[in-house]
């Protein structure tokens, strides 16, 4: 069975060898010295000063408006995984959804100045299968209109735009660590900021607001274990590796694959890319079913990513129209993707798709 992803495990023994400092410490969460190493070498991957290790990619984005101090409206993205708006939801603010660009499908900046209101006071942008967003034009809007943003990286890990890490950019930018992903703690997020005091807020809430029993703010628990960043520290030196064997697998399918009936996002200028995902759009969702059904017929498991649309989730208060997210997410597949991914593999999935759309 060939599923959408397939997590990198490394080498056990390498695992193993951090288990053994675990055992002898007996010292499993609460900040521990995996954690913190795990952060330290994070730090230099990413050249950026201030980020937290957290416990996942959903309750980063949660501490992110909270810490932010959002109570209102946020303007975000329908072409994302249901955990940004749900956090924004959770965290009892109003997601105004802004349609995305057609070329990308990131969030169109003049979509968002259309819906900015008195009530606004946020961004939250979704960098698109690692994709990055308008960085430039989202920043602007936000100073020009006194709005705070915050970019969903959970893609974006490993991927730079004019030189930095493409989670180095606004007001917090988060990250998940998901078994999946480009670079993985088995379950793990991250949050970055620029501002000092920001992080010490950050790093508050993410350890029930108190340090030992001084109490400072009200927080939650969203620390991650030892165990997660051993995983981590045995992942991050194979990422260069890893993003290379994506790249490779990524020009082989667009070598392969038949365009004149299908498409796929573009890369924007100036970025280098962690070929995350290769998701293609169809002319219909009628030909994308069908040539779902046909890989499914022999056991590949391709992923509509991202289907709803969010703007359409039933239980949402209003509706509001956003209708190329709609469009794009009844037409968007992704395929196959991940480091060791058979060159056989491919082959039969462009076969499949080409003679089927």
């Amino acid at each position: 069975m060939i599923n959408v992803t397939k997590s990198y495990l490394p080498q056990l023994d390498e695992y193993v060898h951090y288990l053994e400092g675990i055992w002898e410490r007996v010292h499993l969460t609460n900040n521990g010295p995996l954690v913190r190493e795990l952060e330290k070498q994070i730090k230099s991957y990413l050249g950026v000063d201030h980020l937290l290790f957290c416990s996942n990619g959903t309750i980063v984005l949660q501490m992110a408006i909270k810490a932010l101090g959002l109570t209102k409206e946020i303007i975000t993205t329908p072409f994302s995984y249901c955990a940004s708006s749900h956090a924004i939801l959770w965290e009892n603010c109003t997601p105004v959804f802004a349609d995305v660009r057609p070329d990308d499908f990131t969030i169109d900046p003049e979509q968002i100045e259309r819906l900015i209101t008195p009530n606004t006071e946020a961004i939250l942008a979704t960098h698109v299968y690692g994709n990055p967003c308008q960085i430039e034009a989202i920043d602007a809007l936000a100073r020009k209109h006194g709005l705070k943003v915050i970019y969903d990286g959970a893609h974006a890990f490993g991927a730079r735009y004019k030189g930095q890490s493409v989670l180095s950019y606004g007001d917090i930018s988060t990250c998940s660590f998901h078994a999946t992903k480009v670079f993985h703690t088995v379950e793990g997020g991250l949050i970055v900021c620029n501002d000092p005091k920001l992080y010490e807020k950050l790093g508050l809430f993410r350890s029930f607001g108190h340090r030992f029993d001084d109490y400072f703010d009200v927080g939650i628990n969203a620390k991650n274990s030892e165990l997660h960043a051993a995983m981590g520290l045995c992942n991050l030196p194979r990422v260069p590796d890893l993003i290379e064997a994506r790249r490779q697998r990524f020009g082989l399918y667009d070598a392969q694959l038949d365009f004149s009936s299908l498409s796929r996002p573009v890369i924007q200028p100036e970025v280098e890319y962690n070929y995350a995902y290769y998701p293609i759009v169809f002319p219909t969702e009628a030909k994308l079913l069908e040539v779902k059904a046909a890989l499914e017929a022999v056991q590949i498991f391709p992923r509509r990513y991202f289907y709803p649309s969010l703007n359409t989730l039933p239980f949402l208060k209003e509706r509001q129209s956003c209708p190329v997210s709609e469009d794009i997410a009844l037409r968007a597949l992704c395929l196959p993707m991940y480091p060791d991914l058979e060159i056989e593999v491919i082959d039969q999935v462009c076969e499949i798709v080409n003679k089927v759309s």
